[in-house]
C-alpha cells in the first residue's frame, strides 16, 4: 500500500486543538469507498472541515484513509470504530493519525498514545469519562448522543475538566447543534446527516456547508 510517511504526530494534543480551532466537526464517512474518497474529501475540506474519520466497518477503509492522507496532509484523518490494538496499528500504518472508538478500551487508548496518535474514545457516563481522561484520551466522544441530552452534557461539563473536549455523536443535525453547544459541547461527530453511501459529492458539500453555517452561526 502506498501510504504517507509513517511518523508519529509530534504533539497530538496540539494537532487536535488546531483542528478543533479551525472547525470542531468530525466528518464520519461510514460506507465510504476508496474510489470516492478523494472527491468526498475535497468537498469536506473545501467547506472548512479539518477532521475526517473513516469507520473501519466501511469498504476497504485503510485504502480510503491512505488516499485521504496523501491528498490532504494538513487535515487530521483517521479511523472510527477502532476496537482493538491491531486495528490501531493498521490505521497508523495506513497513514491515519486519529483513532475514534464507540467505547473506552484502555488498551486502544494506550496504543494510540504510544504511536503518537489523537485518540477519542466513546463514553456515556461520568465514570467512563473520567477513566478515559485519566488514561490520556485527548477528548471524549459522547455516544450515542440520542441517549445523551443537552442537559446531560451540561451536567458532565460541570464536573469534568474545563479543557476536556466533549463531542456528541449520533443523530446530530444542523438543527439540534445549538442546544448542545449552549450546554457545553466542544464540537460534534457528524454521521449520516452529512454523508451516507450513495450520496452525491454535491449533496455532501451542500450539507457540509449547512453544518458549517449552523456551527458558526
Amino acid at each position: 500500500m502506498n501510504t504517507p510517511a509513517m511518523t508519529a504526530l509530534p504533539n497530538p494534543a496540539l494537532t487536535l486543538a488546531q483542528a478543533m480551532a479551525q472547525l470542531p466537526l468530525i466528518a464520519i464517512l461510514r460506507g465510504l469507498t476508496p474510489e470516492e474518497a478523494p472527491a468526498i474529501g475535497e468537498a469536506l475540506v473545501s467547506s472548512g472541515f479539518a477532521i475526517i474519520e473513516v469507520p473501519l466497518n466501511s469498504p476497504e477503509p485503510l485504502r480510503s484513509i491512505a488516499a485521504l492522507g496523501r491528498q490532504f496532509p494538513q487535515t487530521l484523518i483517521g479511523a472510527g470504530t477502532v476496537l482493538n490494538l491491531q486495528q490501531v496499528n493498521d490505521v497508523f500504518d495506513a497513514g491515519g493519525r486519529l483513532v475514534v472508538a464507540p467505547n473506552f478500551n484502555p488498551a486502544v487508548v494506550a496504543q494510540a498514545l504510544a504511536l503518537g496518535m489523537v485518540v477519542l474514545p466513546g463514553v456515556a457516563t461520568p465514570t467512563e469519562a473520567f477513566a478515559a481522561l485519566d488514561a490520556g484520551a485527548h477528548g471524549l466522544k459522547l455516544f450515542p448522543a440520542e441517549m445523551i441530552s443537552p442537559a446531560t452534557v451540561k451536567a458532565l461539563r460541570a464536573v469534568l475538566p474545563k479543557t476536556a473536549a466533549l463531542m456528541p455523536v449520533g443523530g446530530i443535525t444542523p438543527d439540534n447543534m445549538a442546544a448542545y453547544l449552549a450546554a457545553g459541547a466542544s464540537g460534534f461527530g457528524l454521521g449520516s446527516a452529512l454523508y451516507a453511501p450513495g450520496k452525491s459529492v454535491q449533496a455532501v458539500q451542500l450539507q457540509a456547508q449547512a453544518f458549517f453555517r449552523a456551527f458558526k452561526g
